[in-house]
C-alpha cells in the first residue's frame, strides 16, 4: 500500500467514523421537548428528517470505500473493477454527491434567509452547534475531498439521475405520509407555503438534485478529466 493509498484510507476511516457517531448521537443523545418544536415528539422520529438520512448514506458510502481500499482498487481507470468499486463508484455518483450538496446548500440558503424556516432557534439548547457543522457542513466538506482525492467512473447519466430523483421522491412521499399522521409539516418553510407553491417548491428541489447531479459529474471529470480516463490501469491500491 503506497503512502497515497495508506492517507486515503485515513481519510475514509475519519469520514465513516465521524457520521456514523453523528448518527448515533443524534439519534440517542439529542431530545427535544415537544413544547420546543411540535415535530420533534411526533410521527417518524429521528427518520423523519432528510439530513439523518443523508448521514446514514455518508456513514455507509464511506464503509464502503474503506472495503474498496482493502479489498478492490482505487486505480483511475481499472479494465476489470471489482464488485465494490463498481458499488462505491455508482453511490458516490447517484446518492453520496447529490444527497450531500442538496442538503448542505439548501439547509445553508434557508438559515441565511430565515432560520426559523429550516432551523429554529429554539433547537440550539439540545442540538449541539458541532453536530449540527458535522451534519449539515462536514458532509459538503467530505464529499468534495473525497471527489479529488479518489477517482470513479460515473454511470450513464439517465441511470444517476433516475437513481437520485427517485430517492428525493420516495423522501417527498415519506415527508407528505408523516404531515398526514402527525399534522405538522417535518421543515417549518412548508408550513408558510400554499399549496401550488408548495408544488413548485418541491418540483424545484427535484430539478435542483438532477442539476446537483451533473454537476457532480462535470466536477469529477474537471478533476479526472479525459487524459485520466484515456490511460491505462494506473497504480492499483494492491500493487
Amino acid at each position: 500500500m503506497t503512502m497515497r493509498d495508506s492517507l486515503l484510507f485515513v481519510f475514509h476511516v475519519i469520514s465513516c467514523v465521524q457520521f456514523s457517531f453523528a448518527v448515533y448521537y443524534d439519534y440517542v443523545h439529542v431530545v427535544v421537548p415537544r413544547r420546543s418544536t411540535e415535530i420533534h415528539s411526533d410521527y417518524g422520529g429521528k427518520f423523519k428528517f432528510l439530513t439523518f438520512w443523508n448521514a446514514i448514506v455518508q456513514a455507509i458510502f464511506f464503509f464502503i470505500c474503506m472495503l474498496n481500499d482493502w479489498f478492490g482498487t482505487n486505480a483511475v481507470n481499472p479494465k476489470k473493477p471489482p464488485f465494490i468499486r463498481k458499488l462505491k463508484d455508482f453511490v458516490h455518483a447517484s446518492f453520496s454527491f447529490p444527497g450531500a450538496m442538496l442538503v448542505g446548500i439548501v439547509f445553508w440558503t434557508l438559515m441565511f434567509i430565515d432560520r426559523e424556516l429550516i432551523f429554529p432557534k429554539a433547537l440550539d439548547a439540545y442540538f449541539p452547534w458541532w453536530l449540527n457543522h458535522l451534519m449539515h457542513t462536514m458532509i459538503v466538506v467530505s464529499i468534495l475531498v473525497e471527489t479529488i482525492l479518489a477517482p470513479r467512473k460515473y454511470p450513464k447519466r439517465l441511470h444517476g439521475v433516475l437513481a437520485t430523483t427517485g430517492v428525493e421522491i420516495l423522501y417527498t412521499i415519506w415527508m407528505h405520509i408523516i404531515y398526514y399522521k402527525s399534522n405538522a409539516w417535518v421543515y417549518p418553510v412548508m408550513d408558510v407555503m400554499s399549496f401550488p407553491v408548495r408544488m413548485v417548491f418541491i418540483a424545484a428541489l427535484l430539478t435542483f438534485g438532477a442539476i446537483v447531479y451533473i454537476a457532480g459529474e462535470a466536477l469529477d471529470n474537471f478533476v479526472w478529466g479525459k487524459k485520466y480516463v484515456a490511460e491505462s490501469d494506473g497504480p492499483d491500491l494492491k500493487a
